[in-house]
């Protein structure tokens, strides 16, 4: 009775010998992979990306220890500032609805057309829906995908990239996204200084008549009492009135300056962003990465074949010493 031989180690000559034997297989499966893969990646579109960098004003912050400053920069924290005028507030900003909307309904350049006509990015991007809504709400989704931002937590700089298959058209929506940034930024702070002064006209208003009364109390206690300087009483009634007419006055005066602050603001509009490098259209693609793809079709392919080709010496080896779980792999089964 012969009983199975065990199963040795494949030692590397021997996976060597292999590969040897079935050298057809190592070859062409890696070469047909490659091949396949590179007449996908002449199938598939051309996509570009277009970049602009740019970065805020600083905001209002307050004094803290540069150790802290710098620490909570290290967690891309911002203690002390104005969270409204953050890097990544405007990062956010770029992707909101009401930005991405008003760049679909944007008219550039048709790429398409000879002619030089123009069209809304919606029509370019080639987005249907039932209605106009769902297909305003669709070319959102579509072109949010299409485009992304990166902060420098260091630097405070913001990277926009956008990616279309027309280069031109790639810096265009870059760059007129930046533009409406800083429109409505702009628009924000004027409509802010714009509630901010109504506010402070108001209190102004109220501070005067409060500083008036205080001031006309002062006046009549002198007229009741012309020898005030001779009572204790009256020595520390004066010094109360004069305080409350003091602080009235501060009050009013602190009020004063920050209504004509709010005035300035209200028709200030200056950028609140510097761009550093406005976008240009690309000259190379950035997808398909086709000699990429080509190099990573090889290595699958290879290593799809050097498991086939164990396999089948594998399956060879069972055959070949009639191993009984091959017979029993390969015994027809009875119904």
């Amino acid at each position: 009775m012969t009983h199975p031989q065990s199963p040795r180690e494949v030692s590397f000559l021997d996976f060597l010998v292999i590969l040897r034997r079935r050298w057809r297989l190592v070859v062409v499966l890696p070469l047909a992979f490659a091949a396949g893969t590179a007449i996908a990646s002449l199938l598939m579109r051309s996509t570009y990306t277009a970049s602009t960098s740019f970065v805020p004003e600083a905001g209002a912050a307050t004094k803290l220890p540069s150790s802290l400053a710098g620490l909570a920069g290290e967690f891309g924290l911002s203690l002390g500032a104005d969270a409204s005028r953050s890097p990544r507030f405007y990062a956010d900003v770029l992707k909101s609805r009401e930005l991405l909307e008003r760049v679909l309904r944007t008219r550039y350049l048709d790429p398409r057309s000879a002619s030089g006509d123009s069209t809304r990015l919606l029509d370019l991007l080639a987005v249907h829906g039932r209605d106009a809504s769902d297909s305003t709400s669709r070319g959102v989704r579509a072109l949010s995908n299409r485009i992304g931002t990166r902060v420098d937590v260091q630097t405070g700089v913001v990277r926009l990239n956008v990616e279309s298959r027309y280069p031109g058209l790639a810096a265009a929506i870059a760059n007129r996204m930046v533009e409406y940034l800083n429109e409505f930024n702009t628009h924000t702070r004027q409509s802010q200084a714009r509630e901010r002064r109504r506010f402070v006209e108001q209190r102004i208003t109220e501070g005067e008549a409060e500083l008036r009364a205080a001031e006309g109390d002062l006046r009549a206690f002198y007229e009741r009492n012309r020898t005030w300087q001779q009572s204790p009483q009256l020595v520390f009634e004066e010094g109360r009135l004069r305080r409350r007419v003091d602080i009235r006055q501060e009050v009013y005066l602190t009020l004063k300056r920050e209504f004509e602050t709010a005035r300035i603001e209200e028709v200030n509009d200056t950028p609140v962003i510097t761009v550093i490098d406005p976008a240009i259209p690309p000259q190379k693609r950035s997808s398909p990465q086709r000699t990429m793809m080509v190099l990573l079709a090889l290595v699958a392919g290879s290593f799809l074949s050097a498991i086939l080709a164990l396999g089948a010496s594998y399956v060879d080896h069972l055959r070949a010493t009639s191993d009984g779980r091959y017979m029993e792999l390969v015994k027809p089964s009875r119904s």
